[in-house]
């Protein structure tokens, strides 16, 4: 499976980035190719999905992470985010206050498909 890709639900496109089991350096280029397919798409376009289950945390990660948000602002409408636990909710509350973005955490993927389709 592809780590960047768009899938369907209930009609909708939504760009999922499977970061799950991810080590650093497999962040790193998820995010890489992430920003590529990001920025061809219109503004206020795209619904995303992140599984970051499982996923190596470090600070260099969560720097990545913080910049990535800000880099996909303009190009998204609404994003959800599986897998946050621990710490990782801890930095997804801080990156949520921090970006002003509509973004959701779920227990699973298809809830968040569910309410992505409803923003869109």
């Amino acid at each position: 499976m592809k780590r960047v890709e768009f899938v369907g639900h209930r009609g909708q496109q939504i760009l999922f980035l499977d970061f799950s089991n991810c080590s650093v350096p497999e962040i790193l280029g998820t995010i890489k190719e992430a920003k590529a397919v990001i920025r061809e798409q219109p503004e206020q376009s795209l619904l995303t999905l992140s599984d970051v289950t499982d996923a190596a945390f470090n600070e260099t990660v969560r720097i990545a992470m913080k910049e990535f948000t800000l880099h996909n602002k303009p190009y998204v409408k609404a994003a959800a985010v599986v897998g946050v636990t621990g710490l990782k909710r801890i930095i997804f509350d801080g990156v949520l206050l921090f970006s002003k973005r509509k973004m959701s955490a779920f227990d699973g993927l298809d809830p968040a498909k569910d309410w992505l389709v409803d923003q869109g």
